[in-house]
């Protein structure tokens, strides 16, 4: 069951993408003649937050590769937020869209965000907490769901990683 969510989750992204892409061939960016100025900001602002976020990705692919089904991941992005994958993914989105250097696509992501990932991240809840009861339940008090609370970070003095699985996530994420 968990297999076939992922690939309906990972369809519906790549036909997301494509009606994104879409509507950015068949818009005008209105910015460009009117604004130079701002257009160029857009375009900066959304580099520097996909730069962020292709970081914090492989910042949190380094914690959970290989681990995510055994261990309950708590350090490093995860000790900020308990969806630090989805949080980046949402940078990484926003920023890609305000490249286009409109205001209508980053918008689109936002709103497509908020009323796609809630349920998707409560249904990945609930299945971390039948597999790791006690531990989940203390976690999930004290972390915020989404938004990183920096304050919480803590992180170990070493950490084995697994680079063989780290690899193969890295190029996924690709």
């Amino acid at each position: 069951m968990s297999g076939m969510i992922t690939r309906l989750r990972t369809l519906f992204s790549k036909f997301f993408a494509l009606a994104l892409f879409t509507a950015f061939l068949v818009g005008a960016n209105g910015w460009e003649d009117r604004s130079p100025l701002l257009s160029s900001s857009l375009f900066l602002a959304g580099a520097v937050l996909a730069g962020i976020a292709a970081i914090g990705r492989t910042w949190c692919t380094l914690y959970i590769a290989g681990y995510k089904r055994e261990h309950l991941i708590t350090v490093g992005p995860y000790s900020v937020t308990r969806n630090p994958l989805y949080f980046f993914s949402m940078l990484g989105s926003v920023g890609v869209a305000l490249a286009t250097e409109t205001l209508s696509i980053p918008l689109i992501i936002i709103v497509a965000f908020a009323l796609y990932y809630p349920a998707v991240i409560r249904r990945e809840e609930s299945r971390l907490r039948e597999f790791h009861q006690g531990a989940f339940e203390e976690y999930f008090a004290r972390v915020p769901r989404f938004f990183p609370r920096w304050s919480l970070f803590t992180e170990p003095e070493d950490y084995v990683v697994k680079p063989i699985v780290f690899r193969r996530h890295i190029m996924s994420a690709l």
